[in-house]
C-alpha cells in the first residue's frame, strides 16, 4: 500500500469515527432535551390556561360591575377567549406518556366550559339580564378554580410521573459523560497510534535508507536486504539495493580489468627483455639469410627467416587479437626451428577447417602450448614423438586441439596447471618466456570466463589440450578497449 493511499484511507477513517461518535452524543443530547422541553412546555400551558381563565373571569367581572365599559372592554375580553381557545387547541394537541389521556381531555373540557360560561355571562350582561349574567360568572368563577386547582394537579403529576424519567435522565448524561471521555480517550490513543504508525512507516524506511547510503559512501556495498513493503519506500529500497549489486558488479569488471593490463604489461615487459635492438637483430638475421641462400645453404637460409618471422611475432602489440590464421603460421614457423633440432624425430599433424581461422584470438594462445609440449612432453623422446593440432568448428564456436604423445603430467601437475597455480621455475627454463598458465589466464580474462580449457593427461601416454572459442569476437583486428584485452 503506498504512503499516499494509507493517508487518505486512514486519516479520513478517522475522522468518520470522530464525527459518528460526536453525532451520537449530540442525538442523545437532543432526546434528553426534547424530553425536557416538552414536559416544560405543557406545564406551561397549565400556568398560562389558568392566568388566561383569570384574565377572562377578570374583565367579566369588571363589565358586570360596569355594562357601560361594554364597547371598550368587549375587544380586550374577546382576545383573552381567544388565547384561551389557542392554548386549549396546544393542549389538546400535546401528548405526554406520563398522563392519562382522560385527565389531560378533562383538564381542555374544562376549558371548554370556561369559554362557553363566560361567553354566555357577557351575552347576558350586553343583553340587560344582570340576574342571568351574574349566575354564568358564578358558574365560570367556579370553573376558573377548578382549572387552577386541576392544572396544578396536572403538574404535580407531570411531576411526580417524570421524577423516574428524571433520574434516568441523569443516569444517561453520566453514562454520555464518561462515554464521552472515554471516546476522546480512545481518540487520542487511536490518532498517536496512527500517526505513530504512519510515520514509522515512513521514517523506518528512510532511516535505513540513510545508512545504507552512508555505508555506500564509504565503500561498503554489501547491503543487507531490507524488509519489503509494497509502497514507495519499497521501490527506493529495491532501487538502493540493484544499485549496490551493479556496482560491485562494475567493480569486479574494473578489477578485471586492472588484472588484464597488469598480464599484459608484464608479457610486454618480458617481450622488452628480449628486445636487444630489434631492428639490428633484424637486419643481421636478413642478411645472414641472404649469405646463406648465396652460398647454397638453402635450408639454413630458411630456418633463419622462420627465428625472424618468430622473432618479429613475438614483439608484436600483446593486446590487440589476432586470427586463427595468423596463430597458426606462428606455430609453422615455431615448429620449423624445432624440426630443424629435432630432424625426423618429431612430426606436427595438423588437421584445420579453413572456415575457422578467421576467429578472433589473443596473441600467442597457441605457440605456447605448442612449446610446452615439446619442452615437457616430448623433448625426451629419441623418435616417433607427434604432435596433433586440430582447429574445426564445433557449433557456433570453434575447437582446438593440441595433443603429444609424450611424458604426460600427473594429476596433480594437471589440476594446478587448470587453477592457474604457478609452479616457480618450472615452465620457464626452456621456454621463449611465455608459460601455459598465462596463456589460459588470457583466455579467461578476455573471453570473460573460466570453462574455455580443459587437459586430459596420462603419464607416459602423452596430454591433450583442448581449447573452446566461443562465437562472437569474430573478425575483430583492431585494438581493443582495456577491459576486453587479453
Amino acid at each position: 500500500m503506498t504512503i499516499r493511499r494509507k493517508l487518505l484511507l486512514f486519516i479520513p477513517l478517522l475522522v468518520l469515527l470522530v464525527n459518528s461518535v460526536t453525532y451520537f452524543l449530540f442525538m442523545s443530547a437532543q432526546t434528553v432535551q426534547y424530553s425536557y422541553e416538552s414536559m416544560t412546555e405543557r406545564m406551561l400551558l397549565y400556568k398560562q390556561a389558568a392566568g388566561t381563565a383569570d384574565d377572562n373571569l377578570r374583565l367579566l367581572y369588571a363589565f358586570l360591575l360596569d355594562p357601560e365599559e361594554s364597547p371598550a372592554a368587549s375587544p380586550a375580553f374577546d382576545a383573552a377567549l381567544t388565547r384561551l381557545r389557542g392554548l386549549r387547541a396546544a393542549l389538546a394537541a400535546a401528548s405526554s406518556a406520563s398522563l392519562p389521556a382522560a385527565s389531560l381531555r378533562s383538564y381542555t373540557n374544562m376549558l371548554d366550559t370556561f369559554s362557553e360560561q363566560a361567553s354566555a355571562a357577557w351575552e347576558s350582561a350586553s343583553a340587560g339580564d344582570p340576574r342571568s349574567a351574574l349566575a354564568l360568572y358564578e358558574d365560570a368563577e367556579k370553573t376558573t378554580a377548578y382549572i387552577r386547582e386541576e392544572g396544578q394537579r396536572l403538574v404535580d403529576l407531570e411531576l411526580s410521573r417524570y421524577q423516574p424519567l428524571f433520574r434516568r435522565i441523569q443516569g444517561e448524561n453520566e453514562r454520555m459523560n464518561r462515554l464521552g471521555a472515554a471516546v476522546f480517550v480512545l481518540n487520542t490513543v487511536l490518532s498517536v497510534v496512527l500517526a505513530v504508525w504512519i510515520s514509522r512507516s515512513i521514517t523506518g524506511p528512510v532511516s535505513r535508507l540513510v545508512r545504507t547510503a552512508r555505508q555506500m559512501s564509504k565503500g561498503n556495498l554489501s547491503v543487507e536486504p531490507a524488509p519489503r513493503s509494497n509502497d514507495e519506500l519499497g521501490i527506493l529500497s529495491d532501487a538502493f539495493e540493484r544499485m549496490s549489486a551493479e556496482l560491485k558488479q562494475l567493480i569486479e569488471r574494473d578489477k578485471e580489468s586492472l588484472e588484464k593490463d597488469r598480464l599484459v604489461k608484464e608479457l610486454e615487459l618480458k617481450a622488452l627483455q628480449s628486445q636487444i635492438n630489434p631492428h639490428f637483430l633484424f637486419n643481421t638475421l636478413n642478411v645472414l639469410s641472404k649469405l646463406a641462400l648465396l652460398e647454397g645453404a638453402e635450408k639454413t637460409s630458411d630456418l633463419i627467416v622462420s627465428m625472424s618471422n618468430l622473432m618479429r611475432y613475438n614483439l608484436r602489440k600483446l593486446d590487440a587479437p589476432v586470427t586463427l590464421r595468423s596463430e597458426l603460421e606462428h606455430v609453422k614457423e615455431y615448429f620449423a626451428i624445432q624440426q630443424a633440432r629435432f630432424r625426423d624425430r618429431i612430426r606436427l599433424e595438423l588437421d584445420i577447417d579453413e572456415s575457422a581461422l578467421q576467429e578472433a584470438i589473443p596473441s600467442l594462445t597457441l605457440q605456447p602450448i605448442v612449446e610446452n609440449a615439446f619442452v615437457h612432453g616430448i623433448a625426451g623422446r629419441e623418435e616417433g614423438a607427434v604432435i596433433r593440432l586440430e582447429i574445426k568448428r564445433a557449433g557456433k564456436g570453434v575447437l582446438i586441439r593440441i595433443a603429444d604423445n609424450g611424458a604426460g603430467m600427473s594429476e596433480e601437475a594437471r589440476l594446478a596447471l587448470l587453477r592457474l597455480e604457478a609452479e616457480p621455475g618450472k615452465e620457464q627454463s626452456q621456454s621463449t618466456g611465455l608459460g601455459t598458465r598465462n596463456v589460459f589466464k588470457r583466455l579467461q580474462l578476455f573471453y570473460g570466463r573460466g570453462d574455455l580449457v580443459d587437459i586430459a593427461s596420462v603419464p607416459g601416454e602423452g596430454t591433450t589440450v583442448t581449447i573452446v572459442i566461443p562465437a562472437g569476437k569474430e573478425g575483430e583486428q583492431t585494438h581493443v578497449p582495456a577491459v576486453d584485452r587479453g
